[in-house]
């Protein structure tokens, strides 16, 4: 009996082990040892640094249109405001950290756009510089304080936030020059890992805890394609799939956000798992929208998790193909006479630095992050609020959630000048919806400012309730060159018009017959009066 009893405790354990050594090599693989993150890191830069110079480039189109001195929200008005406020808070310049403190000349402004461009180029050609990316991050926070509703999106923030992480996962090298070997700081990565967990987890819980019914009962995507600010030609298509298909992506969308937000923090293969869905996921999104760099930063992070074993097997994948193989006639091979030098390691920034930077980050993120989840936020304790107060302007933690109520109806603006108050002629945008038969454009990773601020105007009912909106009547009244190239056509190219006002229209994509008989992508129903006939004079 001892004898039987001592075999069934060896076959519980070698089952258990067995058990345990199957879970191990789905999660972690074959072999078990620590993970490299240097071609992470490498094509994590390269592409922030591309998303960078998307964002400086195309700001610089814009910039002198939207804060420019015959701009939309003048940028020196601006800053006498801010000026006046700090005088009366008896706050320094810290409260306000712009470069803009400078100058506020367009001249000033188109530079500054166009150097955190070229600084960006070079970031992507020699990114292991900690300074480069610590000047582009001043640059663009600089340009997110002095554009003021125009900067004020979830993506300028995630780039800022992701930008400043990005300065201690770099190597802290003054002179950038040629790829040499890297091991980034593993804190620096797991601040990234934290950034993409509160990004992708917020923006699935929003859904649910800012009590939309269009998340509860799956039906959000049979708007959300009609009704996102910018829809491209394909959301057209996608607006036609059947409602069953649209309610199962709202569950994979809860899936993807909710719960694989939390596997970026588990072993390997879950966290190899997480991440290439999630590159997935964007791109889907990127099909579908036009969200600017939002995606191509979020993918970029994305990135992140992907370990360089890999990253070699995909390249060893690839060699491995017929197609990519490159034929060498054997003449032109030159022997090898020398061994090349190994290249120089380069260290990561010292735990002592980054160590104080990651813990700030991380215990000031979770009130931030607890906050956004419902509008009905809680007050947290004097020294919290203190800490976040300093924190705010550089914008080091923000709370993020797309879509957290999804919009049922598409009211747009269409802005009407005339010179006698009976014949009106209407503005065409760039991009948004206007014309019934013009084709809505693929636009990102560019984003037209003006055109997105007008789909938040038109949801606000009010003109009134929208500063910029007056001050962008003000500019067409005057005929103001600078805002008027934002527009794709001008009816009044003479002279500006002498009245001005906006109707109100609600605006829904045409059915397959309907587009098959008109040839329209929209259709459209009066609703009102957005704006009652205006001039200089009142």
């Amino acid at each position: 009996m001892p004898e039987v009893t001592h075999l069934r405790t060896v076959r519980v354990e070698l089952t258990l082990q067995n058990t345990i050594d199957f879970l191990t090599f789905v999660v972690r693989g074959k072999k078990v040892k620590p993970c490299t993150y240097r071609i992470s890191s490498h094509a994590f830069l390269r592409l922030l640094g591309l998303v960078y110079l998307v964002a400086f480039a195309s700001l610089w189109m814009q910039v002198e249109g939207l804060v420019g001195s015959q701009g939309i929200l003048p940028a020196t008005e601006h800053m006498e405001r801010v000026s006046t406020w700090l005088e009366a808070q008896d706050r320094g310049y810290l409260a306000f950290p712009t470069i803009c403190w400078l100058s506020t000349d367009d001249g000033f402004l188109k530079l500054l756009c166009a150097g955190g461009a070229l600084v960006a180029l070079v970031a992507v050609l020699f990114p292991l510089s900690a300074p480069l990316w610590f000047l582009l991050w001043g640059a663009y926070l600089s340009l997110v304080l002095i554009c003021q509703d125009f900067l004020s999106f979830q993506w300028d923030i995630l780039l800022l936030e992701t930008g400043f992480l990005a300065i201690f996962l770099a190597p802290m090298r003054l002179v950038p020059g040629r790829m040499q070997m890297y091991r980034p700081s593993p804190l620096a990565r797991w601040l990234c890992y934290w950034l993409l967990f509160r990004l992708l987890l917020a923006s699935g819980l929003v859904k649910l805890t800012w009590d939309d019914p269009t998340w509860w009962n799956l039906s959000a995507l049979q708007f959300h394609y009609e009704t996102q600010c910018l829809p491209p030609w394909t959301a057209w298509y996608f607006h036609q799939l059947p409602a069953w298909f649209q309610q199962a992506s709202v569950a994979g969308t809860y899936f993807i956000e909710c719960v694989l937000g939390f596997f970026v923090f588990f072993p390997r293969r879950l966290r190899l798992l997480a991440g290439l869905v999630q590159i997935a996921f964007q791109g889907a999104i990127i099909v579908s929208g036009n969200y600017c760099f939002f995606n191509y930063l979020t993918i970029a992070l994305c990135l992140l998790v992907v370990d360089d074993t890999a990253w070699k097997a995909v390249r060893s994948w690839f060699k491995k193909r017929p197609w990519f193989k490159t034929q060498i006639e054997p003449s032109r091979v030159e022997p090898v006479e020398a061994e090349v030098a190994p290249r120089k390691v380069l260290r990561p920034w010292p735990r002592w630095v980054v160590g104080p930077v990651a813990a700030g980050i991380f215990l000031a993120s979770i009130p931030v992050f607890v906050g956004g989840l419902h509008p009905d936020r809680e007050e947290w304790p004097a020294p919290t609020n203190s800490v976040l107060r300093v924190l705010r302007p550089f914008h080091l933690v923000n709370s993020y959630g797309l879509f957290r109520d999804m919009t049922t109806e598409r009211p747009e603006i269409i802005l009407e000048g005339s010179n006698d108050g009976k014949k009106w002629k209407p503005y065409e945008f760039m991009y948004k919806p206007g014309d019934l038969s013009r084709r809505p454009a693929f636009v990102a990773p560019h984003q037209p400012r003006l055109d997105w601020q007008m789909w938040f105007a038109a949801l606000r009912g009010n003109w009134r309730n929208v500063y910029w909106f007056r001050g962008l009547c003000r500019r067409l009244l005057e005929g103001s060159e600078p805002v008027l190239g934002l527009l794709a056509v001008n009816p009044f190219p003479e002279k500006p018009p002498r009245y001005l006002r906006a109707i109100l229209y609600n605006y829904n994509f045409t059915t397959p017959a309907e587009r098959k008989k008109s040839g329209n992508w929209w259709k459209r129903e009066r609703k009102g009066l957005y704006m009652p006939s205006i001039s200089l004079g009142r």
